[in-house]
């Protein structure tokens, strides 16, 4: 007997090919490979960076290497005109928006014992970058999403939001956040678009300033599977959620190696 679902939506797995893709924050290492994996499964990439020299050097190769017909535009998650205007560009260059990767991220550590550290200018920038400017992407996006019948929200989130143990406990908080975030939208905003969140531990990228080998071996060390992750370990759990997690919504998915266990 044929499965109705699968009938409805296509085998697995999925073809993202007529898709189109939104990436924001797509000039990071993570936002980036995420960008080449949905690209090679078909999906027009459409990537947001921030309008500094190294984010806009950064999204122009990336381009560059894709080719056409992706492209790269700034806009600034914590700045809703810019998201708005945007939205109007998608509309009138491709009609419609099928995924969106929430990738844009900001942390600074802290350690959590010095809590005098934690100042309330930081926990503000914590919060509004990390929390507050992915609600208001989804929030600005979610139209578009709704009308393709078939929209994904990807939010990247962190081991960090049930272990305690991250950059800093604003950054917790706001991960934390963002947990809830998936799963409350999940249910309103089904069942035209699915929600869901991917949960890294440990990546070896420049996103947490100040942590080098000596940081890494360590945690590698203490890992179930003895290494870190790397963005393409994340990028393919991301792809995941487009091409192979067809009836999954409102969850959070660990890609950490085994290293909250």
């Amino acid at each position: 007997m044929s499965n109705p679902a699968l009938s409805k939506r296509g085998s697995y797995p999925r073809s993202l090919t007529g898709k189109v893709a939104l990436v924001v924050g797509g000039a990071g290492a993570i936002g980036a490979a995420t960008s080449r994996m949905l690209a090679a499964a078909g999906a027009t990439i459409v990537i947001t960076h921030m309008d500094t020299e190294r984010d806009t050097q950064a999204a122009d190769a990336l381009i560059r290497e894709l080719g056409v017909p992706h492209a790269a535009h700034v806009a600034n998650v914590v700045d809703t005109a810019s998201l708005v205007a945007l939205r109007g560009t998608l509309e009138q260059k491709h009609g419609r928006l099928d995924i969106l990767v929430n990738a844009a991220g900001f942390t600074k550590p802290i350690p959590h014992a010095d809590l005098d550290a934690l100042t309330d200018e930081l926990i503000d920038r914590m919060l509004q970058v990390n929390w507050r400017g992915q609600f208001a992407t989804i929030r600005t996006f979610a139209p578009l999403l709704k009308a393709s019948g078939d929209g994904l929200v990807v939010s990247i989130s962190s081991i960090a939001s049930f272990t305690a143990v991250g950059s800093s406990i604003a950054y917790c908080a706001a991960k934390a956040g963002i947990d809830v975030m998936t799963k409350a939208l999940a249910r309103v905003l089904a069942p035209e678009v699915r929600v869901l969140a991917v949960s890294p531990g440990v990546v070896d990228t420049e996103f947490v300033p100040g942590r080098g080998a000596d940081f890494n071996d360590k945690v590698s060390a203490s890992t179930p599977l003895k290494r870190i992750g790397d963005a393409e370990d994340i990028a393919a759990a991301i792809t995941a959620c487009a091409t192979m997690l067809g009836y999954s919504t409102g969850h959070i998915i660990q890609v950490d190696g085994g290293r909250a266990l």
